[in-house]
């Protein structure tokens, strides 16, 4: 009984991480995928719900990924509409399901580790660079253009990091420095070996404490507060009926068009082999040497494609995210 609670209580703090870095994730993969925010969100509960249940692997967690935004700005500008764009992705998604029935999951097992550890390092790098200005307060600035907001990312570049000190926010560091001593400390084995605090997820306090820092600023000296721009905004739902009418929803009437197809394959194809190099990561890295089913996890991703695609959330999936809890808190 002991073991289970403790189980159940590994998950929930899991959970909670996973939700904490899945919810920034999902929002600044949509508007870098110039797709409606909303849709990040469908993207990210289809990942974590039906490929989670459907998937079968212990440490992966499933979402949108940043490797396939520059395909999707691509082909929207092709396609020309958003609703075009997602029955390409109901496409991919049984593309997907077919390559996992013609079991070409053990594909993944012919790339060398040298690419793997590349991929995730490559992956790491552009994360760091691009919270950097972020860091700083400096990023993601709204610019009005005649009647339109758009959101431009300072971020872009490694050129661009040295504009960072001429826009530093005091609050914004202030937010982020605490935030990493926090991540520290709760790396000592006073928090790791404590029977009740080994349990609280560090990423969660740092979020609280760097909500409750803006808000203390908004209170007194609203001028150095966050303003509008670094922070996340999402639509208010009244009720159900404006819930259904933000959904968007796949065109069939470009469904005989080649370059429909072509863009299907491509997100299919390369979707399916970033999932399974980080399959492959993820078990290397797993303390119990468990693995993961690469065929019926191509299955999964297939499937949560076709939902996403079906309801308005914007396409790939892939393994992005790996935590051995079972073994870190056994």
């Amino acid at each position: 009984m002991n073991k289970i609670k403790k189980s159940i209580l590994s998950d929930f703090s899991a959970s909670i991480v996973v939700f904490l870095v899945a919810l920034p994730l999902c929002l600044g993969i949509a508007l870098g995928s110039q797709a409606p925010l909303f849709s990040g969100i469908i993207a990210g509960v289809i990942g974590g719900i039906v490929i989670g249940a459907l998937s079968g692997s212990a440490l992966s967690v499933s979402g949108p990924a940043a490797g396939l935004i520059a395909i999707v700005i691509l082909s929207l500008q092709k396609l020309g509409s958003y609703e075009s764009f997602l029955l390409a992705v109901v496409l991919a998604g049984g593309i997907q399901i077919i390559f996992g029935f013609l079991r070409l999951g053990s594909l993944g097992d012919f790339v060398p580790n040298s690419v793997i550890k590349g991929m995730l390092a490559a992956i790491g790098i552009i994360l760091v660079i691009k919270q950097i200005p972020h860091f700083f307060g400096y990023g993601n600035v709204l610019q009005i253009d005649g009647d339109s907001m758009q959101a431009t990312d300072h971020s872009s570049s490694i050129f661009n990091l040295t504009q960072i000190f001429d826009h530093i926010s005091f609050v914004a560091t202030l937010i982020g420095m605490v935030s990493i001593i926090i991540l520290i400390i709760f790396e000592f084995n006073f928090f790791k070996k404590n029977k009740y605090l080994k349990f609280v997820p560090a990423p969660l306090i740092a979020v609280v404490f760097g909500a409750l820092i803006n808000e203390y600023f908004l209170r007194i000296n609203v001028d150095l507060a966050l303003k509008r721009e670094h922070l996340v905004y999402l639509s208010e739902f009244a009720n159900i009926t404006e819930l259904k009418s933000s959904l968007i929803f796949p065109s069939f009437e470009k469904i005989y068009s080649p370059e429909i197809w072509y863009i299907a394959a491509t997100i299919a194809i390369v979707a399916s082999i970033e999932t399974l190099l980080c399959i492959e990561a993820t078990d290397k890295l797993d303390k119990l040497k468990r693995r993961t089913s690469t065929n019926r996890e191509l299955k999964a991703q297939g499937f949560g494609n076709l939902i996403a695609g079906f309801i308005g959330g914007f396409s790939w999936f892939l393994v992005d995210f790996v935590g051995d809890f079972y073994s870190k808190f056994a």
